[in-house]
């Protein structure tokens, strides 16, 4: 269960560079987080705070995102 929660989470970490700034970045992560949670049975609150911490941990991060200003 847990493998699967972080093949989600590591999947879903580049949409998150789609946004413009960190604080979207955060949101989107958060939401992502706590859905992956939610299917995944996890606790949703946990999801989301690691989630959003990986959406505005991604700024500027070399794997071919743009840099933020």
């Amino acid at each position: 269960m847990r493998k699967s929660l972080l093949l989600l989470a590591i999947l879903t970490m580049p949409l998150a560079g789609c946004l413009q700034d960190p604080a979207s970045r955060g949101l989107a992560g958060a939401a992502a987080g706590a859905a992956i949670a939610d299917v995944t049975d996890n606790n949703a609150v946990t999801g989301a705070v690691i989630g959003g911490l990986a959406g505005a941990a991604t700024c500027g991060v070399n794997i071919g995102l743009p840099p933020c200003y």
